[in-house]
């Protein structure tokens, strides 16, 4: 029988050599096609001939606005704006600041927002009202929504989380309460105690998104869906108690109305990927729901601007990413484009 002589040393230490050479080179040719990218994304998101950031410093005061995340293309793409509320389609303010998502009540904002270069990371701020950062937390998912209470001490925000769920080829939701006056945070709603018709759900399988406060803080609504069934049902949770209940089949993104009355929702109505849900808005005395005028499926936890308008972000046209639209909120009207260029409205009151 032959021996099959022994591999020289110098020969693996040459086949070592250029497997790392190889390496080395893949990892350059990766880092520089990343680095391109980002360049060309961003030329074409801020190439364009929109508002640029102005000397005039953006805040919370100053009367009643609407302020957004611009997606006009240009200078100003991403920055925080604010538009006069009697003139929603006039000039924008456009401020330093960017954020993915942001919201704003009681003289406290929280910004969800990219940092980094080539390896970036999602962080939540929370800004005063002169949008100075007051506090930073990182976050382990993709900024998705974002609250804070009527009066400003309570904060929230969901992250999708990918990699991190109980069902295969699926995302998971994390959602988090921070209270600014304490510094407490709550890093998930799936460690609040949840019951249905009297009985605890005790399934690890629990997603959780779009808070929303009530006037006493405390008090929340929020959606859950469990991964096994995917279906959504609206909770009231109570922060202190650390508990929530279910009340309700088939409400996503719940938004309460400034006099507390009612919840702006997201209703699936098809199965259709293409148009799955329609805006209503529920009654929280009489349950009695009304579909909204708005007939296209928005993707958005809807605002009211007051107790009689819905406004929420669709995909835009003539350049831009996103527009700001409105709705009457008890059914009636038509909707109405009121900011061109917009996205993740929320009104200064």
């Amino acid at each position: 029988m032959a021996v099959e002589a022994p591999v020289e040393p110098a020969v693996t230490k040459r086949r070592m050599l250029v497997f790392g050479l190889v390496l080395a080179l893949l990892a350059s040719v990766a880092i520089g096609y990343t680095r391109y990218a980002i360049r060309r994304e961003d030329h074409k998101l801020h190439g364009g001939g929109g508002t640029a950031p102005g000397p005039v410093a953006l805040t919370l005061d100053g009367g009643p606005r609407l302020l957004f995340r611009s997606t006009e293309s240009g200078p100003g793409y991403g920055h925080l704006a604010t538009v006069a509320a009697a003139d929603p389609g006039g000039p924008r303010l456009v401020g330093e600041r960017s954020c993915e998502r942001v919201y704003a009540a009681g003289g406290t904002a929280v910004c969800l927002t990219v940092e980094g270069g080539v390896l970036r990371h999602n962080v939540a701020l929370i800004l005063d009202g002169q949008l100075r950062q007051v506090r930073r937390v990182e976050l382990e998912g993709t900024p998705n929504r974002a609250r804070v209470s009527a009066s400003g001490r309570m904060a929230s925000w969901t992250v999708f989380v990918y990699g991190d769920s109980y069902a295969a080829a699926t995302f998971s939701t994390r959602t988090s309460i921070l209270d600014t006056g304490t510094g407490e945070l709550v890093a998930s709603l799936e460690d609040f105690t949840t019951t249905r018709d009297g009985k605890e759900l005790k399934a690890p399988d629990r997603n959780f998104w779009g808070v929303t406060f009530t006037a006493d803080d405390n008090v929340f609504y929020a959606t859950l869906s469990p991964v096994t069934t995917g279906r959504t049902y609206l909770v009231r949770g109570d922060v202190r108690a650390r508990t929530m209940t279910v009340l309700r089949e088939n409400v996503e993104c719940p938004s309460i109305s400034p006099d507390g009355t009612r919840l702006v929702f997201k209703k699936k109505v098809s199965q259709s990927t293409r148009n799955p849900w329609r805006l209503h808005v529920l009654d929280l005395a009489t349950m009695v729901e009304t579909p909204l005028a708005e007939t296209r499926s928005v993707d958005d936890q809807a605002v009211w601007t007051d107790d009689h308008t819905i406004a929420y972000g669709l995909p835009g046209g003539s350049g831009a990413a996103t527009d700001v639209w409105s709705v009457p909120a008890d059914g009636s009207g038509a909707p109405a484009r009121i900011v061109a260029g917009g996205f993740s409205p929320t009104p200064l009151r």
